[in-house]
């Protein structure tokens, strides 16, 4: 694809004006159109105008914003969980929890987890996700060891698919777990926007923690733990955390004040992923509940350019793969836009 879309100077939307000409995008991660929400934006310049534009103080400082403890109690609620942290990216709030946690047990890292994830590189497992749920259990049952960490994707976004994570059930009930899932394509979309927590399995012998990036589907840019309140309070009293600045505090002044923005968006979305789900070609793989499609045609995404459609296309696994071709879906996608893309596809 032309290197002319590598140094945009305007913000990502449903389209993007470049030479003279309109192209249509489908593509990037900003599900529920946050980043042009108009409303969503008068809410953050509302923040700003409170707030001021960042806070550069650590969380432990004496003197302290109360919109941060807010903004944890209103996540913990709307996601279902026990209590939350937020930090100032979903890849700290990875690292802060993966590293204060990993002393509990044993680590097992799920096949394609996010580079985030990791305390060290790590090498994908040539397996699926289900295969390693099935050795997982046959690992952890036949070990005389009782602690363990669990680190994976909720999802993988890319191809895509969604992980069920009920195969911890068969795990022998004499063994201590801590699920640690990065949730940060799925939340605010996936299960009605209440993201992985609240699906995954609730059993007495497992810790689960969800942990993900605000700056997808929620459109800011900001971390977020969700966990026991045993567990956040555990990371909220490592230095990592006490020695990181937090996010904008107007970021979370719209995310508090913007619950309704978010349901409208997600409904908006939902009509688009059903008007485009009807017209899918059946041979490409996707998910209900999820935004994006993989394309099966390699040569799709050239075709689209030439009728002025973009789409998300990169080598995938490996620089020198065939191309991963995806369409993406947003609510900032006109029933128009829809319409437009349907039409190309045929």
């Amino acid at each position: 694809m032309s290197a002319k879309f590598k140094s945009l100077t305007q913000p990502f939307s449903n389209s993007i004006h470049i030479n003279g000409k309109d192209y249509l995008y489908f593509g990037g991660t900003a599900y529920l159109g946050i980043p042009q929400n108009q409303a969503f934006i008068d809410l953050y310049i509302e923040g700003i105008k409170k707030f001021g534009l960042n806070n550069g103080t650590s969380r432990n400082n004496n003197i302290q914003l109360g919109i941060y403890s807010e903004a944890e109690k209103i996540a913990a609620y709307r996601f279902k969980a026990e209590d939350a942290l937020v930090t100032s990216s979903g890849y700290l709030a990875a690292q802060l929890t993966v590293k204060e946690l990993s002393s509990f047990g044993n680590m097992l890292y799920a096949p394609g987890s996010h580079p985030a994830l990791w305390l060290e590189t790590q090498m994908d497992a040539l397996m699926s996700f289900k295969e390693w749920a099935v050795k997982t259990v046959e690992t952890i049952n036949s070990s005389p060891d009782k602690n363990w960490v669990l680190i994976s994707n909720s999802m993988n976004n890319l191809i895509p698919e969604i992980y069920d994570f009920d195969f911890l059930k068969s795990v022998d009930k004499d063994k201590k777990i801590i699920l640690i899932v990065d949730d940060s394509h799925g939340i605010g979309v996936n299960n009605n926007g209440l993201g992985a927590f609240s699906n995954l399995p609730e059993l007495e012998n497992i810790e689960n923690v969800v942990v993900a990036s605000m700056a997808k589907a929620l459109g800011v840019d900001a971390g977020l733990v969700l966990a026991s309140s045993k567990i956040i309070s555990q990371l909220k009293n490592t230095s990592t955390f006490i020695g990181a600045s937090p996010p904008s505090a107007a970021g979370l002044y719209a995310f508090i004040l913007g619950e309704k923005i978010y349901q409208k968006a997600l409904k908006e979305l939902k009509d688009n992923i059903l008007s485009f789900q009807t017209a899918a070609n059946l041979a490409w793989k996707f998910e209900l509940d999820f935004p994006v499609f993989l394309l099966g045609d390699a040569d799709l995404a050239e075709k689209l350019l030439q009728k002025q459609i973009l789409i998300s296309s990169f080598p995938y696994p490996t620089p020198s793969d065939k191309l991963l071709n995806r369409i993406v879906l947003s609510s900032w996608h006109t029933e128009s836009n829809i319409a437009t893309l349907i039409s190309a596809l045929l």
